[in-house]
């Protein structure tokens, strides 16, 4: 499935296409409005670019098992997402069944962009956002081996074909700004393939318009600040947002297997950013309901300021 019916209502949306997953210059086609005046002839200031709320979530796949099947934890699910209300979300595991459920549940105003990621199962990389805000202008998708064209490829040992999702998405609020997201999920399993992905996302990362403010999402299986996966995606030039941030909530281990949180734990899922976007406040959200909690890992939240 390669987007849902609220992106391909959307007209100016350009799809690139899977074969053609060498990623362009993505400032070729940045739109530039008329600049305005003063009465007095002199530039007027550029308006005050509103905070964006960015949210990277494991949503663990549609699992059928109780105590914490799709169904049990849908309501919950529900919950979490209206009372955040995030402006774009990097998810993880998700499939398509269960992605239309959260599509429904945040509303009409939520539209989503996604392909399955094959080798077997439908999981992919879906990114949310909040059409109010955030149009797309366009998207592509690629695999974490030596053949990313290939749907399902996997050809560095992982456990599981790997994939990224990105996004480059127009801010219908702040005079058009651009600016673009991607979205992964690391093996769970193997470290070679973990740092292969890392190496190949860098690469292409490194052919997006510079001047335009990127933000990093997944689940990357990799504890932050005690890992070389960590290490080399930080030394592409990207920032972490927890720890760049101006007000920080308290941190919790992000993978909890439904079990009790652990405060201080290990950090694998993140939010980067490339220098110069601020970081208002990041956090990890907590919530449950009635005992029960969504996913197994717990939502990392980041608000930012691109202008």
């Amino acid at each position: 499935m390669a987007v849902t019916r609220g992106t391909t209502r959307r007209t100016g949306l350009r799809t690139v296409a899977a074969a053609a997953v060498a990623i362009p210059v993505l400032g070729a086609v940045r739109s530039s409005g008329p600049r305005t005046r003063e009465a007095s002839g002199r530039p007027r200031p550029a308006p005050a670019v509103p905070p964006l709320d960015v949210m990277t979530f494991n949503l663990r796949f549609p699992s059928t098992a109780e105590p914490h099947s799709w169904p049990t934890r849908r309501p919950v699910m529900r919950a979490l997402l209206r009372a955040a209300a995030p402006h774009v979300i990097g998810t993880q595991e998700g499939e398509p069944p269960q992605l239309r459920d959260i599509e429904a549940d945040l509303g009409p105003h939520y539209a989503w962009i996604g392909r399955g990621r094959g080798g077997g199962d439908e999981e992919s990389m879906a990114v949310f956002y909040d059409t109010r805000r955030l149009e797309p202008v366009e998207h592509a998708h690629f695999w974490l081996s030596d053949t990313p064209a290939v749907r399902g490829s996997n050809t560095w040992g992982a456990a599981y074909p790997r994939m990224v999702t990105w996004v480059r998405f127009r801010d219908v609020t702040a005079g058009g700004r651009e600016f673009c997201l991607l979205n992964t999920h690391l093996d769970n399993e193997s470290q070679y393939a973990r740092l292969r992905s890392v190496s190949l996302i860098a690469a292409r990362t490194a052919r997006f318009d510079p001047s335009l403010p990127l933000v990093v999402t997944g689940d990357f299986n990799a504890v932050a600040h005690r890992d070389p996966v960590y290490d080399a995606l930080l030394a592409t030039g990207l920032v972490d947002t927890w720890d760049t941030a101006r007000r920080r909530g308290a941190g919790y281990g992000t993978y909890h297997g439904y079990r009790e949180l652990t405060p201080g734990g290990a950090r694998i899922d993140w939010i980067l950013v490339r220098p110069g976007v601020t970081v208002h406040r990041a956090w990890v959200d907590t919530f449950s309901l009635d005992g029960r909690f969504p996913s197994d890992h717990l939502p990392v939240c980041a608000t930012l300021g691109l202008g």
